[in-house]
């Protein structure tokens, strides 16, 4: 008598930064026809520059033979050209999942090995979108280096701002007339001793 072999639907979720809102692609999978629990659904706020991830390295440790994984876009697996590569072979050839694009109906490997047509078809559309994911991250970084660029020859500087202290200079000049502390003159500035100590010796090279 034979058994049927459990299989077990994953969903995976990625966005690049802590502020970027990941429901367009919880709500694509959760209204998916595919029925992905809810437990079963790995969401990473992390850069698609490689796999170490630790919601993708925790979905890896779990998934087995035969289990189905589902993602809105090949760009969410990530953004590096051969790393996507390779883990789209140790997925459905070492570990032997299947995988299915929702956003490119040809990359769905169930159907692998029954029609050479359509796996060579799958392979090649797998490989002009993963060039095309690379090839849009570096642009975005290029943008961001062109974009910073324009701004510090506009005279926009980045980085964290200096605090607006109260009677800052009034505090600065007790604590040099020897009537306060360096103590007590950062706490009154409201930061570490070794903050206002940072901020004076700044302000020393910029007069100097």
């Amino acid at each position: 008598m034979s058994t049927k072999k459990n299989i077990t639907t994953y969903g995976y979720v990625r966005v690049s930064a802590h502020d970027q809102n990941e429901s367009r692609q919880l709500e694509a999978l959760r209204g998916c026809k595919f029925s992905i629990p809810e437990k079963n659904i790995f969401v990473d706020k992390k850069s698609g520059k490689d796999f170490l991830r630790p919601a993708w390295k925790r979905m890896m440790k779990v998934l087995k033979s035969g289990d189905l994984l589902i993602v809105k876009s090949i760009d969410r697996l990530g953004r590096n050209y051969e790393e996507i590569l390779e883990m789209w072979k140790v997925l459905t050839k070492d570990m032997e999942v299947n995988i299915i694009v929702l956003d490119m109906p040809l990359l769905d490997t169930r159907s692998k090995g029954k029609d050479l047509t359509g796996t060579f078809i799958a392979d090649l559309v797998l490989q002009i979108l993963s060039y095309v994911a690379q090839t849009e991250r570096e642009n975005i970084r290029q943008r961001q280096l062109e974009g910073i660029a324009v701004a510090k020859a506009n005279g926009i500087h980045f980085g964290r701002s200096r605090m607006d202290i109260p009677e800052y200079e009034k505090i600065i000049q007790m604590w040099k007339d020897g009537e306060i502390t360096g103590t007590e003159a950062a706490k009154r500035c409201g930061i570490s001793r070794q903050a206002l100590y940072k901020r004076i010796n700044v302000e020393k090279r910029k007069i100097g």
